[in-house]
């Protein structure tokens, strides 16, 4: 099992920066990749940006040149620096963990989700 912790989210005009966190604790030996999700009310979750265990990072074409994804394997921990925001970032934003386990030609994989952090952006 991994958990995951997020914080950092708050209330921020528009323009403003932020900082998300994600601590993971557990079977954090058996995590590959990482990612920030969002979702707005009435919207599907959608994949803001990711990063893998060698440090490949890929962005939703909504963020890129605003928003980056940083990993800190040191301390276990995930981060998204957001600035630039808008409005339309306004979400409840998710860290997200994919974990696998298990000999080669057996691969166990499994997907954790944090609790999410809101993050509103006034206009």
């Amino acid at each position: 099992q991994v958990q995951l912790v997020e914080s950092g989210g708050g209330l921020v005009q528009a323009g403003g920066s932020l900082r998300l966190s994600c601590a993971a604790s557990g079977r954090i030996r058996s995590i590959v990749d990482m990612g920030w999700y969002r979702q707005a009310p009435g919207d599907q979750r959608e994949k803001v940006a990711s990063i893998s265990s060698g440090g490949l990072t890929s962005y939703a074409d909504s963020v890129k040149g605003r928003f980056s994804i940083s990993r800190d394997t040191t301390q276990n921990t995930m981060f998204l620096q957001m600035n630039s925001l808008k409005p339309e970032d306004t979400a409840v934003y998710y860290c997200s963990a994919v974990s696998e386990w298990g000999p080669v030609e057996r691969v166990q994989k499994a997907t954790y989700w944090g609790q999410g952090t809101q993050v509103t952006v006034s206009s």
